[in-house]
């Protein structure tokens, strides 16, 4: 059974940083384009940050670009985003989620697996 699971939210002030991850078990990690979304409330899910297989290519949404590093380790199975300089507006539940296409950038193709998601909260 496949599992994705997200963890390192959390309540942070503007300015701050925090480091999610995303552990992978039940699956071969490495073949899979992995990806950060996420979901404010009220609002539809967006995507964050995305990450090739082999972590040489990354891509991010214009709203996080220069904020945020995504990266993997897949001899643990595990990506991690690293948030910097959070603002508000960075709130949400952020979710990670496993993908079989082949180019990276294209975000909006199917995913194969989705974790549960972690609560990101920024006070201004």
């Amino acid at each position: 059974q496949v599992r994705l699971a997200e963890s390192g939210g959390g309540l942070v002030q503007a300015g701050g940083s925090l480091r999610l991850s995303c552990a992978a078990s039940g699956c071969t990690f490495s073949s899979y384009v992995m990806d950060w979304f996420r979901q404010a409330p009220g609002k539809e899910r967006e995507f964050v940050a995305a990450i090739s297989r082999n972590g040489g290519t990354t891509y991010y949404a214009d709203s996080v670009k220069g904020r945020f590093t995504v990266s993997r380790d897949n001899a643990k199975n595990t990506m991690y985003l690293q948030m910097n300089s959070l603002k508000p507006e960075d709130t949400a539940v952020y979710y990670c989620a496993a993908s079989g296409r082949l180019r990276v950038s294209s975000t909006e193709e199917y995913h194969n697996y989705w974790g549960q998601g972690t609560q990101v909260t920024v006070s201004s």
